[in-house]
C-alpha cells in the first residue's frame, strides 16, 4: 500500500488547490530569491503537515478556501523553520540532498527564511480568521523557543526524559497540533473537536520526532548522516533510555563522551551500539505505540468515514516511516 497517496485520497482535489497556491504565494522575481524557492519546491517532503491541516477541516465538516489558505501558510512556515535550523545546526544536507545553506550560504538561507516568514503570515492573514492567525502567530514564537531549549541543553550538559519531551513538544510536536488545531477552526468546528484534533497532532507529532531520532541510530535515507544527533550533543530518548538504565561506571563513562566538545566516529558508534544494546530503541518504539495510540483515541468518537481512516493511516505512516 502506498500509504501517502492513500492519505491523500479524501482530499485529492483540496491538495491539488493547495499545490498550486503554494507555489503562486512564493512567487518572486528575484533572480536569487527565485533559485532559492525553485530550489525548495524540489527538496520539499512529502506535505505531512498541509495533509493534516486537510484532513482535519475535513472530518470537522468541509474544506474551505480558509482550509487552503492556512495550509500553504503553515507549510511556508515550515519551510522556514527548515531553513533557519539548518543554518543552526551547520547541517550540510536535508533528505538526501544539500541544504540551502549549504547551496547558498549562511546570508542567502537567512534572508530567504525571513521572507518565508513574512510569506507565511501573509497568506494566514488572507483568511481574516483571529482564531487562526493567533495560533500561526504563536506558533512562530514556539518553535524559536524550542530552538532556545535546545540550544541551552546542547553540550555539556545531560537532560532527562521530561525536558527531552518539553524540547520536542515546542520544536516539533507544535508544528503538527497548530496544524490539526487550524484545520478544525477554518471549518467552524466546536471547541471539543478543535481540542481532540489539536491533541492528536499533538500525539502525532511526538511520535514524528522520536521516529526521526531513532534513523540517528540506523538509517541514512532521510538526509541526515546517522549520528548526527550525536556529533551536534543533542541527547534523544534511545540515549537517554540508556543512560537511566545504566550502571554508574558505564554512566561514567558514556557522560563523559556526551560532554567532549567534539566526537570521533569510534565514539559515536560506542554511544550508538550502547543505545542499542540497552533497549534504548525498543523504548523510543513503546512510547511511539503510546502516543500513537492516544492520538487514535483523539479521534474514535469520530463516524466511520473515508477522512477518518486517512487519519488512521496517518498515524501509521508516522510510526512506521523509513525515510
Amino acid at each position: 500500500m502506498n500509504f501517502i497517496e492513500e492519505i491523500k485520497k479524501p482530499i485529492a482535489n483540496a491538495f491539488s488547490e493547495f499545490e498550486e497556491q503554494f507555489l503562486m504565494a512564493l512567487h518572486t522575481e528575484n533572480p536569487l530569491l527565485k533559485k532559492v524557492t525553485d530550489f525548495v519546491v524540489q527538496t520539499r517532503g512529502k506535505q505531512m503537515r498541509p495533509i493534516l491541516v486537510m484532513l482535519s477541516a475535513q472530518i470537522s465538516g468541509s474544506i474551505k478556501q480558509e482550509t487552503i489558505y492556512s495550509a500553504v501558510s503553515l507549510e511556508i512556515l515550515h519551510a522556514a523553520s527548515l531553513i533557519h535550523d539548518d543554518v543552526l545546526d551547520e547541517s550540510m544536507e536535508r533528505r538526501g540532498k544539500q541544504s540551502i545553506n549549504a547551496a547558498f550560504q549562511n546570508k542567502v538561507a537567512i534572508l530567504a527564511g525571513d521572507f518565508y516568514l513574512s510569506k507565511s503570515l501573509q497568506k494566514v492573514a488572507h483568511t481574516q480568521n483571529i482564531q487562526i492567525i493567533e495560533v500561526v502567530s504563536q506558533l512562530g514564537a514556539m518553535l524559536a523557543e524550542g530552538e532556545f531549549l535546545e540550544l541551552a541543553n546542547a553540550k555539556h550538559v545531560y537532560i532527562d526524559e521530561k525536558t527531552y519531551f518539553e524540547i520536542i513538544k515546542d520544536k516539533t510536536a507544535i508544528l503538527f497540533s497548530s496544524c490539526s488545531q487550524i484545520g478544525a477552526l477554518s471549518v467552524g468546528a466546536s471547541p471539543e473537536v478543535v481540542e481532540k484534533l489539536r491533541l492528536f497532532g499533538e500525539y502525532i507529532g511526538n511520535c514524528f520526532q522520536i521516529r526521526d531520532d531513532i534513523f540517528d541510530y540506523f538509517s541514512a535515507e532521510i538526509g541526515k548522516p546517522t549520528g548526527s544527533d550525536l556529533r551536534e550533543g543533542k541527547l534523544t530518548l534511545p540515549l537517554i533510555f540508556a543512560i537511566d538504565n545504566a550502571t554508574e561506571e558505564e554512566k561514567k563513562q558514556v557522560l563523559r563522551l556526551v560532554e567532549k566538545t567534539s566526537l570521533e566516529e569510534e565514539e559515536i558508534s560506542f554511544l550508538q551500539e550502547f543505545a542499542i544494546n540497552k533497549g534504548g530503541i525498543e523504548y523510543a518504539e513503546t512510547k511511539m505505540a503510546y502516543y500513537k495510540n492516544l492520538a487514535l483515541d483523539q479521534i474514535a468518537s469520530f463516524p466511520a468515514s473515508a477522512t477518518k481512516n486517512a487519519l488512521v493511516y496517518y498515524a501509521d505512516y508516522v510510526v512506521n516511516r523509513v525515510s
